[in-house]
């Protein structure tokens, strides 16, 4: 089934000038925004505030299960940790893990372990080479824990905390990690093989996936195996998605024109927070 109208997608929010990394959480959607180097949270009012600002380009976010905000500072390659009274601190030093800046998408597990990737080489203008994935302990201590990953992007942990799930956005894939007690990923596998290039993802409750697709314009809900269960169509590049709400049936999606990699940063605010309904709620998040 194909979502083909526009007129069924609601705008929450607009004049955003690179939003990213959605994620859900104590009743309101944050959302990181790039452009500006600020994180955002917002009801489904559209009543939002700046809770952070960190300049840095990429900056993804995630929660820790006690509700303390994560920030990957990539322009430094440090986890920022945002506590109660508003202050950041450094949560882990991501220095000597990679030679390359950036670091990309965070999630973090029941456990309170933080996954971070790097996507391998210096994007947009350097030669590619695959990336890792590095595993942030609550000690904040760092290592890499999976690598050749052909440009690692949005990434989901499974309810049970037994499985990681990262979009290979040059891989066309999304691609499976077994997780062990340690935190350690092992058996790399392929989970769905797509079209084209998935960026950010969620999973619901039937053990689906949405992923964004920027150059198709498009949100995509696929199942283990790589069969498409649902399409919305939009008129700008996908890069994100989240599930949310009141019972978690609201699908954010995180929109923005795009002109290509040389024109991320333009100072354009064309960016936009979409709500459509799905048909199945996502998982994991208070």
């Amino acid at each position: 089934m194909d979502i083909e109208s526009r007129a069924e997608l609601q705008i929450l929010m607009t004049g955003l000038a690179f939003p990213e990394s959605p994620r859900w959480h104590d009743g309101r959607l944050w959302v990181s925004d790039w452009g500006a180097n600020e994180v955002v949270a917002a009801d489904l009012e559209g009543k939002s505030e700046v809770v952070a600002r960190v300049p840095s380009f990429p900056m993804c976010i995630d929660h820790l299960p006690d509700g303390r905000l994560l920030i990957v500072s990539a322009s430094d390659r440090r986890l920022l940790r945002r506590e109660p009274d508003g202050s950041l601190v450094t949560h882990a030093d991501l220095a000597g893990l990679a030679d390359h800046h950036p670091w990309n998408d965070i999630v973090v597990d029941g456990r309170g372990n933080a996954y971070v990737n790097n996507i391998g080489f210096d994007f947009p203008d350097g030669e590619f080479a695959p990336g890792i994935i590095a595993l942030v302990t609550p000690d904040g201590s760092a290592r890499q824990v999976a690598d050749g990953v052909a440009f690692p992007n949005g990434m989901v942990v499974t309810p049970d905390n037994a499985t990681l799930i990262v979009a290979e956005s040059y891989g066309n894939k999304l691609t499976a990690f077994d997780i062990a007690a340690d935190g350690s990923l092992s058996n790399g596998r392929p989970w769905a093989e797509v079209e084209d290039h998935p960026d950010g993802i969620c999973l619901d409750a039937e053990d689906a996936i949405w992923y964004g697709d920027v150059g198709s314009k498009r949100c995509v809900r696929v199942r283990e195996g790589g069969e498409v269960l649902q399409t919305i169509h939009l008129d700008r590049g996908c890069f994100a998605c989240m599930l949310g709400g009141p019972d978690k049936r609201t699908l954010f999606l995180i929109v923005n024109e795009w002109g290509g990699p040389d024109n991320m940063a333009d100072g354009s605010r064309a960016g936009q927070v979409l709500l459509a309904e799905a048909p199945a709620p996502g998982i994991g998040w208070p």
